[in-house]
């Protein structure tokens, strides 16, 4: 095997390569025909992909990545397939949405043999965490959904439990949510003191929902968010207390813009990060290609390294040290952490596939009716 091949394979590629592989990468304008296009969700997310993987897989093939921006949804993927005009060979998505893909039949179903072996030698499927490998996709990282909030906001004291996310007496002033129900509900529910392992269960009824609504009502003012760096953003300038957010984009609001906020832990709701190939992708080959190399032990490490999200590799998560920049050791800021981890809840990403599109709905309902007051 050449060493260009053996280091393909290994998802390692010589630093000297890196800058000229970064400076053939794009955002956004037209792609280079030969280009590999990627949808994935921009701001500190796309710089840690941008430094971890794209700019490797350029160095290692010679092809060069062009990366659009989404905020998540189904919609244009529904729409290109559709229209058999399919501009992306890669999209990084939730599992969630991934699931519900796959059952429309938008996606290509991966087989798990296109994996590489870990570094010892273990197959990728004993490699992976459990449920990491899905018919049309991969799972490369675990991320949370978590709340932030500033720490000069309330003098004297600070929220420690998730219930004070709905504490307005205690803890005043705006919040920012997701424009969605995931994650709101069972925050609402765990705000309750429903146990993690009932929310699921609680929220397939009326009853369940309608406690939810009612918590959620109780805040008096939400700024409802979609991009992933608004709610850093809402924060850093003051115009919200709390928000919920990715904890990734809040650690790099903290450790490189100085932003005066601390992540509250408890409750976190993690969640699989999916890379899944397009039914119809302009390249569907060399998306497969790029898909093992973006899933190998190194690059998932070096990843985590640049963005504190759990790689979904075990043997990708004892090589997690510190970030490459300020030095701050990284697996104190994965949501997997023991630390972090121990009252996280697991979003049930069977039950939001199944039920995406009747919560939605009643969501909507919902929010219509909280704005008509």
């Amino acid at each position: 095997m050449a060493r260009d091949e053996r280091e393909l394979a290994r998802g390692r590629w010589p630093a000297c390569l890196l800058g000229l592989a970064l400076a053939l990468l794009s955002v956004g304008g037209a792609a280079d025909e030969d280009a590999l296009v990627v949808l994935s969700w921009g701001g500190a997310y796309e710089r840690a992909q941008r430094a971890a993987l794209f700019a490797p897989y350029t160095a290692a093939t010679g092809r060069p990545v062009t990366v659009r921006q989404y905020d998540g949804g189904l919609a244009a993927l529904r729409g290109a397939v559709a229209d058999g005009e399919v501009p992306w060979d890669l999209i990084d998505m939730t599992r969630s949405e991934a699931m519900a893909a796959c059952a429309e039949g938008l996606l290509e179903p991966l087989s798990p043999k296109l994996l590489a072996l870990a570094p010892d030698g273990t197959p990728a499927e004993a490699d992976f965490l459990p449920g990491a490998i899905g018919r049309c996709a991969i799972t490369h990282s675990i991320f949370a959904t978590v709340v932030a909030y500033r720490t000069d906001a309330f003098p004297g004291r600070r929220p420690t439990r998730i219930g004070d996310l709905f504490d307005q007496r205690r803890f005043p002033g705006p919040r920012a949510l997701q424009d969605t129900p995931a994650v709101n509900l069972e925050w609402a529910l765990l705000s309750y003191r429903v146990p993690r392992e009932e929310l699921y269960r609680l929220l397939s009824t009326r009853r369940g929902l309608d406690l939810a609504w009612e918590r959620l009502d109780t805040l008096d003012e939400i700024r409802w968010w979609q991009a992933g760096d608004t709610p850093s953003r809402l924060l850093a300038e003051g115009e919200v207390v709390m928000a919920s957010g990715y904890n990734g984009r809040f650690f790099d609001a903290m450790v490189h813009r100085g932003v005066p906020i601390e992540i509250l832990w408890d409750g976190q709701v993690q969640e699989h990060e999916t890379w899944a190939i397009p039914r119809g992708a302009p390249h569907p080959e060399a998306a497969r290609e790029f898909l093992r190399f973006a899933t190998t032990a190194e690059r998932l490490a070096d990843l985590a390294r640049h963005i504190p999200y759990g790689p979904a590799r075990r043997s990708a998560a004892v090589r997690v040290t510190t970030h490459p920049e300020s030095g701050v050791d990284m697996r104190l800021h994965i949501p997997t952490h023991p630390l972090n981890a121990e009252r996280a809840v697991t979003k049930d990403e069977t039950w939001y596939a199944r039920t995406r599109s009747r919560i939605q709905a009643l969501f909507r309902d919902w929010l219509e009716a909280r704005e008509a007051q």
